[in-house]
């Protein structure tokens, strides 16, 4: 039987939609206690955590979970002693799945842009999308390209997720969580 796996989007996005300020960096507005222990909970079930170098180079894997770092610095697949490194242009998904998640299970997807964008186009069987209320991140990076014409929200649904009820992870910071389920699962 082949085994199945989920791909699971995380993020957290200011009212203008950005994930980082304009040197790609985390805000403050946008950290946050609740949606932290929420996330953390998430990659600790994962199998598998995809991410880009910039974020693995800002995050170091203290937990040593099996990651997955999208890199343009390398050919196809690589097995370092940090992670996997896979450059999608040089090496298949179901190939790097095969090969870095054989048992099959939940691929955590914490981005950043490139990865979140990447993905849109693999098929997300969620997105776990928070939103710092109230709060705007001048010239910073959105969650997906495009997003100056539209919303998260529309290039969800345009990719096939449905909205589930809304509701806080913190009422008093006012962070709301909405998920989006897609038909991958």
């Amino acid at each position: 039987m082949t085994p199945t796996h989920t791909i699971d989007g995380y993020a957290i996005v200011s009212d203008n939609h950005c994930i980082a300020d304009a040197d790609g960096n985390m805000p403050e507005c946008l950290k946050n206690e609740a949606d932290w222990a929420y996330f953390q909970a998430a990659l600790d079930a994962a199998t598998l955590t995809v991410i880009g170098r910039k974020g693995h180079a800002a995050n170091p894997n203290h937990k040593n979970r099996r990651r997955l770092i999208l890199s343009r610095s390398v050919k196809a697949l690589e097995h370092r002693a940090d992670g996997w490194w896979w450059n999608p242009a040089g090496h298949d998904w179901a190939d790097v799945l095969r090969q870095v998640a054989p048992e099959g299970g939940a691929i955590a997807v914490p981005g950043g842009r490139d990865v979140f964008d990447l993905f849109l186009q693999l098929g997300y069987s969620s997105f776990h999308l928070a939103r710092a209320q109230g709060t705007h991140v001048p010239d910073g990076t959105k969650l997906f390209s495009n997003l100056e014409v539209t919303t998260p929200e529309q290039m969800l649904v345009s990719h096939g997720l449905q909205q589930e009820p809304t509701g806080w992870l913190d009422k008093a910071e006012r962070i709301s969580m909405t998920i989006w389920r897609g038909n991958r699962r």
